[in-house]
């Protein structure tokens, strides 16, 4: 049986971001209590205070910007790009990850120096002090990125194990009657109105009542790539790529064809390696 998804990710992808996640929290606070101990051994006559709130507001920004470098590997992780598409994402998101880092730190200080000190903080001169950050932060994201990545490559392998040890199977509501069928017959499903269809190898087409992008998320854990806006193909039973023009393809499965959309490229991706 399949398992719903939470934001379009499967149960395998949640737990590794957790996992990954709760590593996070132990490293950033870590990091957090070390910074506060070697500014207060370099300045013994600064009142502790001070480095308590410059680290502890750069350390919960960190944690919840990590949501950009979770993203970015979830991306990476589900269409394994080239370097050179992955290059451009990751530029985009170190930079949005760094400038949102420097804003709420900043934030962060401003309002707990007005609350308990009654004076303004200064971040200092911008263009000395961002790129000074900036190199802290390219580091933070690649060590997060990579975190983020292990952990959704490790979660994969006992949904492998078992997938090995017994076949999975999906339950299709079809009208009052129940079919269960294994994932691995699912050839595609296409959207039909208020319907989806499933094509499956014995040639059958069940409908069910529901969206397509509810059935996403239920297969993408399971190897279903979205090729057209009223398709999802089961990339295992994927026989060939036929261009039809204009950067359109044709999926064949076996003796079934279903489209491949030239406005999903990452599905042509996955389909190719």
């Amino acid at each position: 049986m399949t398992t719903g998804a939470l934001f379009g990710m499967s149960g395998d992808e949640r737990r590794a971001i957790a996992r990954a996640w709760l590593l996070g929290i132990g490293l950033i606070a870590t990091i957090c209590v070390v910074n506060i101990l070697t500014i207060r051994h370099d300045d013994p006559d600064l009142p502790p205070l001070f480095p308590i709130l410059w680290e502890g507001s750069s350390a919960l920004v960190t944690l919840a910007i990590f949501a950009i470098p979770a993203a970015v590997a979830l991306w990476t992780h589900r269409s394994g790009p080239r370097w050179w598409q992955a290059v451009p994402v990751h530029l985009v998101a170190v930079l949005a990850y760094s400038a949102l880092h420097v804003a709420g730190f900043v934030a962060l200080r401003k309002l707990a120096y007005l609350l308990l000190l009654q004076q303004d903080y200064d971040f200092g001169d911008l263009t000395r002090e961002f790129p000074y950050e900036f190199r802290k932060d390219l580091v933070a994201y690649g060590i997060a990125w990579f975190i983020f990545q292990v952990s959704l490559r490790q979660g994969h392998q006992p949904a492998t194990a078992q997938t090995m040890a017994s076949p999975r199977t999906f339950d299709i509501q079809d009208g009052t009657r129940l079919v269960r069928v294994p994932i691995d017959d699912i050839l595609a499903v296409r959207s039909a109105g208020n319907y989806v269809e499933f094509v499956l190898v014995d040639s059958r087409r069940p409908l069910m009542r529901t969206p397509l992008a509810t059935i996403e998320t239920e297969l993408a854990e399971h190897g279903f790539v979205r090729s057209h806006r009223s398709w999802l193909i089961n990339k295992a039973r994927v026989t060939g790529l036929r261009p039809e023009g204009s950067g359109d393809y044709a999926v064949e499965l076996g003796s079934q064809e279903a489209p491949l959309s030239r406005r999903f490229p990452e599905a042509l991706a996955r389909l190719r390696r």
